[in-house]
């Protein structure tokens, strides 16, 4: 019994070192991604602000003259008959046909070559971090997220996954990687610092099956919903980019080294749609097996509690903006601000609602 409970604390203790040293990496990481967008920004790569500003009269004007003509021909009788011309698809009303940027690297050797580091470095912080995980969980003998240090260190790993998981698959998204090491590192601040709690701690309703699945489909619902609002912050970004440009402004220097380099306002928006639509069934997923598991733990499968409200709230807020692009048209600005409010709620529904508000979910002191 007693070896049972020394290995258990070691096995605590090698949780809590992983956790630190992936840490260390991540800070690595950082700064080389920090010097993937210092060298990315000496890059020699021409950006044509003619893409931008071909619009309106101009833009209309080089599309007629485009155009293929109509073809007449006779037939034998003397009717004259027209040949349909080939149509040339282009982007949609009220977009811009605006190509993707070369990425933080700038297309230059070294930019590139810091990103690699940045991404094995990254690589390398997501093994210990997903080490410290699991050696919690051998040290807990159980699912590693009962309490909100375990839900927060786990969070952040599969957030990195899942980046990592979108590099294998040849998705142009290493412009993510400095915002997601920056709010890693910020999580894990945070869980090591403020919401640290013992191994040996559980809420006694936690202790079910349940744990394992209602709980893991949160952390992956949470660490996509993540990227999917990433990718909604740098589309604004983007966006009064092409616009300031498309009026003829110009805008600063550091604001065009940064922002000729991410993909176009068009791919971030489809970028953060398709994330969040492909995720939206799970979080209704988690939202059904909560329910079954407050069933199971208090007798009653919904009862208003404050996490439940806001899980479901958040449910709402996803769901609208989902239907609003898919039936009223909504692309751009409105949508993304839509998308940034569901991931709020989802952020208020894990920190305010766990932390402020009295309820059965409640974890303050935790």
């Amino acid at each position: 019994m007693q070896l049972a409970a020394a290995a258990n604390e070691n096995l605590a203790h090698l949780s809590n070192n992983l956790i630190y040293a992936s840490m260390a990496v991540y800070t690595l990481a950082f700064f080389a991604h920090i010097a993937e967008w210092i060298f990315g920004s000496r890059s020699k790569v021409a950006r044509t602000a003619a893409a931008l500003t071909q619009t309106g009269a101009a833009a209309k004007a080089a599309a007629k003259a485009a155009a293929p003509a109509v073809q007449v021909r006779g037939k034998g009788s003397g009717t004259a008959v027209l040949d349909k011309p080939k149509v040339v698809t282009r982007s949609a009303a009220g977009t811009r046909d605006v190509p993707d940027g070369p990425g933080a690297a700038g297309g230059t050797v070294q930019g590139d070559l810091y990103g690699r580091i940045a991404v094995s470095l990254t690589t390398l912080g997501f093994l210990l971090a997903a080490g410290g995980v699991g050696a919690r969980a051998l040290s807990v003998e159980r699912a590693p997220w009962g309490n909100m240090y375990e839900f927060s260190i786990t969070f952040s790993t599969v957030a990195v996954g899942a980046y990592l998981l979108l590099l294998v698959l040849k998705k142009n998204v290493r412009w993510l990687g400095l915002f997601l090491v920056t709010t890693v590192l910020l999580d894990l601040g945070i869980a090591t610092t403020v919401l640290y709690t013992d191994s040996d701690q559980l809420v006694p309703a936690l202790k079910s099956y349940w744990l394992l699945i209602h709980v893991s489909t949160a952390i992956i619902c949470g660490a996509v919903f993540y990227i999917g609002a990433a990718g909604a912050v740098m589309y604004l970004f983007r966006d009064s980019y092409e616009a300031k440009l498309e009026r003829g402004g110009k805008p600063g220097r550091f604001a065009t080294s940064v922002m000729e380099r991410f993909p176009s306002a068009a791919s971030l928006d489809k970028f953060s749609y398709r994330i969040n639509a492909a995720v939206f069934p799970l979080w209704t997923f988690t939202i059904i097996a909560g329910a079954i598991w407050a069933g199971d733990a208090w007798g009653r499968y919904w009862g208003w509690d404050p996490k439940e409200v806001w899980s479901f709230v958040t449910w709402v807020a996803y769901a609208c903006y989902l239907h609003a692009r898919a039936t009223a048209g909504w692309k751009g600005r409105k949508a993304a601000y839509l998308a940034l409010f569901a991931f709020a709620c989802w952020i208020w529904n894990y920190y305010g609602v766990n932390i402020l508000l009295s309820g059965k979910h409640s974890y303050a002191g935790v």
